[in-house]
């Protein structure tokens, strides 16, 4: 009944926020795809399959998916060593590099279902949140500046050995003035629409309106048919997608394809995975709801898979397209499933109406979308969060833009990681009182991992110190490997000394690990009171789903 409900509460919204969408998403699939030197039917053969299957069974209704730079610029040099494999051949074999790409992103596929079945999509609930808004304005700054370069013009560029090559020159006078004249035109619709009424969507609109001012008014601008020839290619006219026999028949199988195509699909699997989750919480975010990770890596997963065999290009979720579809009412999964139908129609039927959509039109909904995506509080909260918040989430954001959103995040958690282990290991205390018998009690507060346990050590005077010991876990957690062994190093220099020793509020994980190696810990450890028990946070929120 949710499934149904995902589909029929929302329809008008759905229905024009996919229109939208769509049109938005000729533009940049086509750009991606000249980005990894294929057919630009390629990939929008790639974003009709892998958004119709994501919208369909995904993790988050409402989220976009398709043919996104960040797997495209993965497999550029796959395709490049591809062709020179093919024509080493007995029988050499032009342009293989495809045949290795489609195989590439069947196994990228597989991989990210395998993510899914092992449930490694929760772990994304573990971003930090200063992650998180650095890699939200990272990547609105990326997609600002890929609209930036659409005010020039591309020259096809072909050399002595057959590789391709493109040529930018900006705009320059009236060709550059008009340019502006239309984004800004588009982006007025936009901004001023929704003030008059809302039952219309504003981005949609803004496109039908600037469309009819260049084609009516006889305005000569870039648009969608001219920018697909600029890159070589003849024009969107698609076809519907098939299965790609001439992958069997031309794909050497056996271990060393498998081997030459692992690492570009485990990559791409990885940036793939993680361009979906974070922009899934951030659909998440934006909507007050809560998507399911894995099963967004499992769709994610079989949305390449089916990519791969019909002859399309790998994908993701792409957060430009899946924000536009948020804000201009898409919420279910309709809104994806009309993204794909209206794209594959487009190609199939109506590919002469959307070559006349200026390019003007879909950069000033773009430019919309960034001011709508960039957190502007990140610069009113700077001063006001620690120290460390704050460099990563400008780190997060500059690595975005310098380099790639997969390693902007692995260095936000990373960094994020550290400081939290540092701040932690500062925080592990012992408190020292005296009994009665004789009996001296160290009171552990604070949690004993690797970073923590030097501190530790340091808290104990085992030669001075006197008979009788005891250490009190009550307000501490052993959580690591490392912890156990400096507990077990404390225990037995008291041991060696010929002194009594006592662990108190040990959990039984702890206790288990300690006797596994040293079994006469048994005698020293209590276990006639009530121990804490400790359960993994994510653990504990997945119950809770």
């Amino acid at each position: 009944m949710k499934f149904f409900n995902n589909f029929v509460g929302n329809l008008k919204n759905d229905i024009l926020a996919g229109i939208t969408v769509s049109l938005a998403m000729i533009p940049e699939v086509v750009a991606f795809a000249f980005v990894a030197g294929i057919d630009p039917l390629i990939a929008l053969s790639g974003a009709f399959i892998i958004g119709l299957i994501t919208a369909l069974f995904g993790g988050r209704p409402g989220l976009i998916s398709g043919a996104a730079g960040a797997v495209a610029v993965i497999f550029v040099d796959l395709i490049i060593k591809g062709n020179a494999r093919g024509l080493a051949f007995d029988n050499p074999i032009d342009n293989m590099g495809i045949y290795y790409l489609f195989a590439a992103v069947i196994l990228m596929g597989v991989i990210q279902i395998m993510a899914g079945v092992f449930k490694i999509g929760k772990f994304v609930r573990l971003i930090p949140h200063p992650v998180m808004m650095g890699f939200v304005n990272g990547l609105a700054i990326v997609i600002f500046l890929a609209q930036v370069e659409m005010f020039s013009h591309k020259s096809r560029v072909i050399d002595t050995e057959g590789n391709v090559s493109y040529i930018s020159s900006y705009m320059q006078g009236t060709e550059l003035w008009t340019m502006i004249g239309l984004v800004l035109l588009t982006m007025a619709v936009i901004f001023v629409l929704p003030k008059i009424t809302k039952k219309i969507p504003a981005a949609l609109t803004a496109i039908l309106v600037t469309t009819a001012v260049v084609v009516f008014g006889n305005i000569e601008v870039s648009t969608v048919g001219s920018y697909i020839i600029e890159g070589g290619g003849t024009g969107l006219k698609g076809e519907l997608p098939t299965p790609n026999i001439a992958l069997w028949e031309n794909l050497p199988l056996g271990y060393d394809t498998f081997k030459f195509i692992l690492p570009y699909a485990f990559l791409a699997a990885a940036v793939g995975l993680i361009e979906s989750l974070m922009t899934m919480s951030l659909v998440d975010e934006l909507t007050e709801t809560r998507g399911s990770g894995n099963r967004e890596c499992i769709a994610q997963g079989a949305g390449n898979m089916v990519s791969g065999l019909f002859g399309g290009t790998g994908g993701c979720g792409m957060i430009g397209q899946t924000v536009i579809n948020i804000n201009s009412g898409g919420r279910g999964r309709l809104s994806g499933v009309m993204m794909s139908i209206t794209l594959l129609i487009f190609l199939l039927f109506t590919d002469k109406l959307i070559e006349q959509v200026p390019i003007a039109a879909l950069i000033g909904v773009m430019f919309m979308m960034v001011i709508e995506t960039f957190a502007w509080s990140s610069f009113r909260i700077l001063r006001k969060i620690p120290i460390s918040d704050a460099f990563v989430l400008i780190t997060v954001s500059v690595v975005t833009v310098i380099f790639d959103l997969a390693i902007a995040v692995f260095v936000g958690v990373i960094i994020s990681a550290l400081v939290f282990a540092w701040e932690s290991a500062k925080r592990i205390r012992a408190r020292k009182s005296m009994r009665e018998d004789g009996t001296k009690v160290y009171e552990i507060w604070g949690p004993l991992f690797f970073g923590s346990v030097t501190d530790f050590n340091n808290k104990f005077d085992p030669k001075n110190d006197p008979e009788k010991i005891e250490i009190d876990f009550i307000e501490s957690r052993v959580q690591d490997h490392s912890g156990i062994e400096a507990l077990r190093n404390v225990a037995n220099k008291y041991l060696d000394l010929g002194k009594q020793i006592r662990l108190t509020h040990l959990s039984p994980e702890c206790k288990a690990l300690l006797m596994k190696r040293n079994p006469e810990f048994e005698t020293i450890i209590e276990t006639s009171i009530d121990d804490p028990r400790y359960h993994i946070a994510t653990d504990l929120l997945d119950a809770e789903v």
